[in-house]
């Protein structure tokens, strides 16, 4: 069983991406027409809400195996194998990245305040933070500029 999840993550993924495809013919990435665009998926598209479940509980799928591959490459050591193991931190943070961008699409109130705590902590950073955080909100608040980004980062970071 253990080493089957780097396996199962490529379903996962491969799952992630074409439910993520047929979610964004209906989805528009404005702040106006966001979350109604979640709620036409869900109630006119055909089989729409099932698509959004797969794709919302997928990525939690997705987590569930990328720990247990992480467990499995801790407890065997595998981390001594540094070049594989910075590859594999790497797709992490990507993976992290991507997830923190597709929780926002939905631009509901746990959106839109997750995008602007979260993206706030880029402040802190010396000298540049301030400047980071506007160039990422595109503006001087989390705006319909932060979601049409977030959307292009959702579809890219996979890539």
């Amino acid at each position: 069983v253990w080493w089957n999840f780097g396996s199962l993550l490529g379903l996962c993924l491969i799952t992630q991406i074409l439910t993520g495809l047929f979610l964004a013919m209906h989805y528009t990435s404005d702040i106006e027409t966001a979350f109604s665009s979640v709620v036409h998926i869900c109630r006119d598209v055909n089989y729409g809400w099932l698509i959004r479940n797969m794709h919302a509980n997928g990525a939690s799928f997705f987590f569930i195996c990328l720990y247990m591959h992480i467990a499995r490459g801790l407890y065997y050591g595998s981390y001594l194998f540094m070049e594989t193991w910075n590859i594999g931190v790497v797709l992490f943070l990507l993976v992290m990245m991507t997830s923190f961008v597709g929780y926002v699409l939905p631009w509901g109130q746990m959106s839109f305040w997750g995008a602007t705590v979260i993206t706030n902590l880029m402040s802190t950073v010396p000298y540049v933070g301030n400047t980071l955080v506007q160039w990422i909100w595109g503006g001087f608040s989390v705006d319909s500029a932060t979601l049409t980004r977030f959307f292009a980062f959702h579809f890219l970071f996979p890539f």
